[in-house]
């Protein structure tokens, strides 16, 4: 247990019955087994071995020094702690520093196997996709949170969600990249709706690739899943069955059958100029032709 100073940085309301922390602040002393107990505010008597070691440090070893690097300054107080200060005798206790130490050693507890994973902390509220926004990727969250403020924390490796009332983890999520979309298994529907069943019908019989791919939009894109399948149809529509079917087929041997990956293919194919035919399924025969213009010539 240590008396602290209310930093801003660690401490959103003071209190000296209940004190505010800010979570990361506060999940740091939780990791290392740490109580921090903020002063009274505006009273530092309160607090004083924590001023004096403060201003012992700023006079003592730093004072009319400067560093061109952190190693470098680091470098000269590693040096000055081991042929100075440990070696000092204490003002108070009138005992050498480093003889005291060794007889607190012993009672010190191991710090944790793994260091603290520093994080950022946000809240976000819940799209109606049952997702929350973090760097423009998206995250699910249990059902029944729709519109509702969730609090986050992220790293560069892993996200999680908190209840904001219980700061109980309700999801953690592997980052992804901007755009693309962390779905928990539990967090998918667990009957698909009709509706969706008919568009992935339609994709199937659109050409047995284009349906392996929406089949695997359904899997892993949750609930935007059906708007996603309706533009790669749209796609069919737009480029054609036969086309379409081919960039699903190169998507798949690609391992990115995804809507995103069929429309930036489709967009940078250049169709071949069609030169002209005398035979061509469009071309009648003439004799159809002939037909037809007898015909009117006998009805006028």
């Amino acid at each position: 247990m240590i008396v602290l100073d209310n930093l801003r940085e660690g401490v959103l309301t003071p209190d000296v019955y209940d004190a505010r922390l800010k979570p990361l602040y506060r999940d740091v002393l939780a990791h290392y087994g740490v109580v921090a107990l903020p002063c009274r505010v505006r009273d530092p008597d309160r607090k004083g071995k924590d001023e004096s070691g403060i201003g012992h440090t700023q006079r003592t070893p730093l004072k009319g020094l400067r560093f061109e690097t952190l190693e470098e300054a680091q470098a000269y107080l590693d040096q000055w702690e081991g042929r100075w200060a440990d070696t000092r005798i204490h003002g108070t206790t009138k005992r050498q520093v480093s003889v005291m130490f060794a007889e607190e050693r012993p009672h010190l507890q191991p710090l944790p196997l793994e260091p603290f994973r520093y994080y950022r902390h946000g809240t976000r509220v819940v799209h109606l996709d049952g997702c929350v926004e973090v760097e423009a990727a998206y995250y699910s969250v249990p059902p029944g949170c729709i519109g509702q403020q969730v609090a986050v924390q992220w790293d560069d490796l892993h996200l999680r969600v908190l209840d904001p009332k219980t700061s109980g983890l309700l999801r953690e999520h592997l980052r992804t990249r901007r755009g693309h979309h962390r779905v928990a298994d539990q967090d998918r529907p667990t009957r698909t709706p009709a509706k969706t069943l008919a568009l992935l019908d339609v994709a199937r019989k659109a050409g047995p690739s284009i349906g392996a791919v929406c089949d695997h939009i359904h899997r892993t894109e949750g609930a935007l899943a059906p708007r996603r399948i309706l533009g790669v149809l749209a796609l069919a529509r737009k480029h054609g069955p036969a086309l379409t079917e081919d960039a699903a087929h190169f998507a798949l041997e690609a391992g990115a059958p995804s809507y995103r990956f069929l429309r930036r293919y489709l967009q940078g194919v250049k169709l071949p100029a069609t030169a002209l035919k005398q035979i061509d399924p469009l071309i009648r025969h003439l004799t159809d032709y002939r037909a037809l213009i007898e015909q009117r010539a006998a009805a006028s």
